[in-house]
């Protein structure tokens, strides 16, 4: 019974630490795709006009 009470004291967790890499992974796929996004919409572009002639 002793086991179950100091599991139950930390079963939060690190709510913190997992909100900063989810926010952090958020922001970083954001400005990739900010500075990517010419290039990716280029490379759509001349796919779809390839295959449409």
């Amino acid at each position: 019974m002793k086991m179950f009470r100091r599991w139950g004291r930390n079963e939060r967790g690190d709510v913190p630490g997992w909100v900063l890499i989810t926010v952090m992974t958020a922001g970083l796929v954001a400005a990739l795709y900010a500075v990517a996004k010419p290039e990716l919409s280029s490379l759509l572009t001349n796919a779809l006009h390839s295959v449409t002639g």
